[in-house]
């Protein structure tokens, strides 16, 4: 007759050590959990305050005095790329002109 197989056995002081791990990689992952948790309470009170301001901003009148700023931005936006394209006109000009002089 064959012998039966023991088994494994482990022991008392192995079971704690692995309850030991258990437990601590418990306890970190819990604290990641509560700072995520604190993260996305952050994140939601942020994106409240973004949506009250975009709705503020929506209900404003048509004839609030950004509208005129923002105009008067707009118009002085125009001079900046013209300005460029003289001064890269001008520089080839002048490039042209001294290659052809010499």
């Amino acid at each position: 007759m064959a012998t039966p197989d023991p088994g494994v056995f482990i022991s008392n002081g192995q079971m704690y050590q692995e309850l030991r791990s258990l437990s601590n990689g418990l306890t970190r992952v819990e604290t990641k959990l509560d700072s995520i948790g604190q993260g996305m309470t952050e994140l939601s009170r942020d994106v409240a305050d973004h949506e009250s301001r975009l709705r503020a901003l929506e209900a404003m009148p048509k004839g609030s005095d950004i509208e005129p700023r923002v105009t008067t931005l707009e118009r002085a936006k125009w001079p900046l790329p013209s300005v460029a394209a003289v001064v890269a006109v001008g520089s080839m000009g002048l490039t042209l002109w001294q290659a052809a002089g010499r």
